[in-house]
């Protein structure tokens, strides 16, 4: 089933909080004041005419809305950043990472990569997808991640061929796929030589303990 685009809320708000505080301001200003500017100097008499109108006001309600969409944005990321630091942060161990549903799964392990450095673009939030979840983009290398919350199935081979298929289909660089639980024998042989981490419960929740180590020492710092 094909994604939907996204509209420019949910553009703005995938981006930090505060360049949607910022874009809101840059495109009212722009709107209001900056387009009546550039008629007025370059568009000639039609356009002079055209620039007077519009420094009257005549897209001052167009500009306020601009600014509202973009602050309505800011706050949907500043909220969903809270979020995703609780998500982070409120973890102590396997339980409690099974008992997240598979959009905070998929909003944590985004979350862990994020603190690694990674700039992380959320694919599978929009539906239950069985394909790539995250795209992962780090020192000019993309990485593909697939996230499987299954408490209790093994990820097979299967899953394993369909990622590395994904990987040659758009050259990616490397693939992570990332479970609470384990890997198949057959999974973890097809992945020698290939660009494929296999990441299991206990390196994920490692991964996610480092992360809040780092957290507590920033705020003692």
């Amino acid at each position: 089933m094909g994604r939907r685009k996204d509209d420019g809320i949910e553009m703005v708000s995938k981006l930090p909080w505060q360049a949607g505080i910022v874009l809101g301001l840059a495109g009212y200003a722009a709107m209001r004041y900056g387009l009546a500017w550039c008629m007025t100097m370059f568009g000639g008499p039609v356009g002079q005419a055209l620039g007077t109108t519009l420094a009257d006001g005549a897209y001052a309600p167009a500009a306020w809305l601009l600014l509202t969409a973009c602050w309505l944005a800011a706050l949907i990321s500043y909220l969903d950043s809270r979020r995703r630091h609780y998500l982070l942060t409120s973890q102590s161990g396997l339980r409690s990472l099974s008992a997240m549903d598979w959009r905070e799964f998929e909003m944590l392990v985004g979350e862990a990569f994020r603190r690694q450095g990674y700039q992380v673009r959320e694919i599978g939030l929009g539906g239950a997808d069985g394909g790539i979840d995250l795209i992962l983009h780090k020192d000019g290398a993309t990485t593909l991640v697939q996230c499987k919350q299954w408490r209790t199935k093994l990820v097979d081979v299967r899953v394993v061929r369909e990622m590395y298929g994904l990987l040659m289909h758009h050259r990616a660089d490397a693939v992570k796929i990332v479970a609470i639980g384990h890997y198949t024998d057959d999974a973890q042989r097809f992945v020698h030589g290939k660009p494929i981490e296999l990441i299991a419960g206990d390196a994920l929740l490692a991964m996610v303990r480092e992360c809040q180590i780092v957290t507590q020492r920033r705020k003692a710092a």
